[in-house]
């Protein structure tokens, strides 16, 4: 039986134990709350994306102006209409011009009357010295006569050239006027929407001075044909051709993702103001009437390269460093961190070649406190 001195010692060990059991456990790490997201097989897009920002243009803009200056005479359209080729936008006061137009309407008009005049007289004059020159085959008249008559004939029909000529000068004066007129006049070069209008009837207009911008009369967009001008890095450019399918993003409309393709590549490399080196591309939007789309949005274009379906994919936002994700073991509450092999990836998934294996848990709030290999931890 032991001494009393010796159960003394073994009861203040038991003690010490005790204490130090209880303070680890007080102070003992607490299982760090993790976001996870299931290892799964689907498909995985690869795409590459502009550097910066680009911009929604329409395919048929024009800010229009009259040719000339002038006093606004009639303004038959209103912002926000929409208009045919052809139409008239604005017309200036041209009472003077409509006047020289019809002015040589009628010119043309009496030179066609005197060009018929003169013909019919060299007519005359033919048949009249056909007729002299038979009678002078008879010996009926003398050669002095038949030569003058076949003169006359010469004269004649030259006269009657001559008028022929000055009929179509009056025709081709006609449609000078016409064009000077037509000066006075805007018309819709395309199908579109009235975006702006700079003008009131009764102000005067003139157009811009050669090198000076000036706000345009008439602003008029075609909005049945969008697109996106974005520059891409020039790393991934080689890998961008006309005819790949585009997805565009644009801030006024979160959430939302518009088919496009890409219509352009420019055949040129950027280098603006010690900026990365860039090559300009254009992705149309496909039937962009469907979405109440406007010029002037800023967009981003993500240009699609391959598609890889059926494929092991984790949230891009897991991987680390291009190789590195946590694995959650729910039964062992614990991370471990995995190297993986990287295959095609986007902003949202990252195919995994290697490393991983189909229903595991991989943490994608990987920048909270306490996210390390060997780490506590439970899921949200």
């Amino acid at each position: 039986m032991p001494s009393p001195r010796t159960t003394r010692a073994l009861l203040a060990v038991a003690a010490v134990g005790l204490l130090a059991a209880g303070a680890w456990w007080m102070n003992r790490p607490k299982p760090v709350s993790v976001a996870v997201a299931t290892v799964e097989r689907g498909t995985v897009t690869a795409a590459v994306a502009n550097t910066r920002a680009g911009t929604v243009d329409a395919c048929n803009r024009a800010k229009l102006a009259p040719a000339m200056g002038g006093q606004i005479a009639n303004l038959p359209v209103k912002k926000g209409q929409t208009v045919k080729s052809g139409q008239v936008l604005l017309e200036l006061w041209n009472a003077d011009q409509r006047a020289r137009v019809v002015q040589a309407e009628r010119d043309a008009v009496a030179a066609a009357s005197r060009a018929r005049e003169a013909c019919v007289t060299a007519d005359v004059a033919a048949r009249n010295a056909s007729r002299i020159l038979k009678l002078r085959a008879d010996k009926l008249v003398s050669e002095g006569d038949a030569d003058r008559a076949v003169g006359d004939a010469d004269a004649s029909a030259a006269g009657c050239a001559a008028a022929r000529d000055q009929e179509r000068v009056a025709q081709a004066r006609v449609d000078v006027t016409r064009a000077e007129l037509e000066r006075t006049i805007l018309r819709a070069p395309f199908a579109g929407v009235i975006a702006e209008i700079n003008g009131e009837v009764g102000e005067f207009v003139t157009p811009s001075p050669m090198g000076v911008m000036t706000p345009p009369t008439v602003d008029l967009v075609d909005g049945s044909c969008l697109y996106i001008s974005a520059p891409i890095d020039e790393v991934d450019a080689p890998a961008v051709r006309t005819g790949q399918r585009a997805v565009i993003t644009l801030d006024a409309f979160p959430g939302q993702r518009f088919p496009g393709i890409v219509r352009r590549v420019a055949p040129y490399v950027l280098d603006t103001e010690k900026q990365a080196r860039t090559v300009e591309i254009e992705a149309e939007i496909e039937d962009p009437a469907r979405y109440n789309l406007l010029p002037g949005y800023s967009a981003d274009v993500e240009v699609i390269l391959e598609d890889r379906e059926g494929v092991l994919r984790v949230p891009t936002q897991a991987v680390l460093d291009g190789k590195r994700v946590f694995v959650l073991d729910e039964a062992a509450r614990r991370l471990g961190e995995r190297t993986i092999e990287r295959g095609v990836h986007n902003w949202e998934y990252t195919e995994v070649r290697s490393g991983l294996e189909a229903g595991e848990l991989v943490v994608t709030s990987v920048d909270r406190e306490g996210v390390a290999d060997g780490a506590p931890a439970v899921r949200d």
